[in-house]
């Protein structure tokens, strides 16, 4: 499965500020293995998983309380190699 949409902002190489919400996304290659570590990596940061998505993209959303075990984790999921993209999470109007 090759997706072809991505995100529309760029990924920032440190968490430089803090949002509770994000959705993380992985390369369509990454075993299911890595997806669930990083799960593991999450909760036991104090996170909790809020979505799984497993079928036209690979990843999760999550919400994360603000602590430094939180942006410590969110830094470790941004520096994955399987890591295609993550962002904040949140509403979307058209107007």
């Amino acid at each position: 499965m090759t997706s072809k949409w991505r995100p529309f902002l760029a990924i920032q190489p440190r968490v430089r500020h803090f949002s509770s919400r994000k959705i993380v996304i992985f390369k369509d290659n990454t075993p299911q293995s890595e997806i669930d570590e990083a799960v593991r990596q999450v909760e036991s940061s104090g996170g909790r998983i809020t979505q799984r998505y497993n079928t036209l993209m690979l990843g999760f959303a999550a919400t994360f309380p603000e602590a430094e075990a939180s942006i410590n984790a969110l830094n470790a999921l941004n520096s994955h190699p399987q890591l295609d993209y993550m962002e904040d999470d949140g509403v979307v109007r058209t107007q």
